[in-house]
């Protein structure tokens, strides 16, 4: 027998391969095994791409200034007169709400000014007309101050009773109150109510002193804060207190 030797080593034994698993499956093992645990399930790793810049949001414009209330200070009335009559038509007062101002009234120079965060609900034609001006008016004759010595005003053009006080005192109705305050000119204030004492600097919650004084663009004038009107309504205690604080003030 003569073998050629040409013969082809590339091929595979499929013989030799076949008996190989025979003998495998013969003892006993059907799978094929490694040292190394394998993860199947994890997902395949990917290479991290190269890191490019990063994203920088631009800033949030910035918001556009707020408008005051009375608009710009260098055009406000600068007599009592006019200011009267702004006071009942310039829209920034009430967010353009016109209907139910009520004007303040009562000279310059007055004797007494009496300030009140709003006027009455029952208010027409004139500034506390309702029950709280009653009180006010036994109040003022009880000092001996007469209507037509006293300059009456609020701190509000119309009723408005869930005004937002916080957000008042910093959309510039402080400054504009001390105007008002400023062309009227008392010889004496009297304000009635935490919200007007507040809104002038004063703070019943730091201090229990009711007498202090009140600067403006023209000067200073000697203010009593007073319990508002409302409050006195039925309370005889918050009367007498306040009685007190009247002839202690008259006396200074």
């Amino acid at each position: 027998m003569t073998f050629s030797s040409q013969a082809n080593t590339s091929a595979p034994d499929v013989a030799a391969i076949a008996a190989a698993l025979q003998w495998w499956r013969a003892a006993g093992v059907e799978h094929s095994y490694a040292d190394a645990a394998a993860t199947w399930l994890a997902p395949p790793k990917v290479e991290p791409a190269a890191a490019s810049a990063a994203y920088v949001a631009p800033p949030p414009p910035a918001p556009p200034p707020r408008a005051l209330i009375g608009g710009d200070p260098a055009l406000w009335p600068q007599d009592l007169a006019s200011f009267q009559a702004w006071w009942l038509s310039e829209p920034s007062l009430d967010a353009g709400q016109r209907e139910g101002r009520v004007a303040p009234r009562g000279p310059a120079v007055a004797a007494m000014m009496v300030l009140v965060d709003q006027p009455e609900a029952e208010d027409r034609d004139a500034l506390l007309s309702g029950p709280l001006g009653k009180l006010l008016g036994a109040i003022l004759a009880a000092i001996g101050v007469a209507p037509e010595q006293t300059y009456f005003a609020s701190v509000l053009p119309r009723h408005t009773p869930h005004a937002d006080w916080d957000d008042l005192g910093t959309a510039g109705l402080p400054e504009l109150t001390r105007q008002h305050l400023a062309l009227a000119a008392p010889q004496r204030l009297i304000c009635f109510g935490r919200h007007v004492s507040s809104l002038l600097g004063h703070d019943p919650a730091k201090s229990a002193e009711g007498l202090t004084l009140i600067t403006h663009s023209h000067g200073a004038v000697s203010t009593l804060m007073a319990p508002g009107l409302e409050d006195l309504m039925g309370r005889p205690r918050v009367k007498a207190r306040l009685w007190q604080a009247l002839l202690s003030w008259q006396a200074a």
